[in-house]
């Protein structure tokens, strides 16, 4: 459980910069350059966000169990994961109703996943690692909240409809198809 610890660490160490030390974070790009402070940003995220999910693997190996949850709750995550799709893509595609009413739709994806997530696994590793997850986007989401947004194209069906027919395209092609070829876990 080590190294996933380390992974979080450093994954959400580097995407909480924002949050604890955005006026550092703006004269380390104007000192670098946005593309060097972004290809930084992506090498130390991808090395974080990869032993996170080494160390998860490994964790699942030998679990400690916190508590073992209904059958159900599989259901109820099934269930989340469509709206979390569909946010995610909806983060992405301009001119759409969901982005334009919530803002930060990709960080409500990242609570809806993780706590999902929690509801239907009670290994300790899991605990630690959807629980940081969802603690990091509350933290986020709050921070997030209290920037000016950016201005964005104007909402329209198309966009949404793109971010919904998008969303339930890829959580068709995540969950029948890609969830255990990445987590090695059947949706059902």
């Amino acid at each position: 459980m080590t190294v996933m610890i380390l992974g979080l660490l450093i994954f959400l160490g580097v995407h909480s910069v924002r949050i604890v030390a955005d006026d550092w974070r703006a004269a380390q790009i104007r000192r670098l350059g946005e593309m060097r402070w972004k290809a930084i940003y992506s090498v130390v995220s991808v090395v974080g966000l990869a032993l996170a999910i080494w160390g998860y693997g490994q964790m699942r190996l030998d679990p400690t169990w916190v508590w073992f949850p209904p059958v159900g709750l599989r259901h109820a995550v099934s269930l989340l994961m469509i709206p979390a799709f569909i946010l995610l893509v909806a983060a992405y595609v301009p001119g759409n109703h969901i982005k334009a009413r919530l803002g930060h739709p990709m960080i409500i994806a990242v609570k809806l996943w993780a706590f999902s997530h929690l509801l239907a696994n009670g290994r300790l590793g899991d605990i630690v690692f959807f629980g940081a997850f969802l603690l990091w986007a509350v933290f986020d989401f709050r921070a997030a909240r209290r920037r000016p947004r950016p201005s964005s194209a104007a909402p329209g069906m198309l966009g949404t409809t793109l971010s919904v027919v998008g969303g339930l395209i890829a959580y068709y092609l995540f969950a029948f198809h890609l969830h255990v070829w990445v987590t090695g876990v059947p949706v059902m």
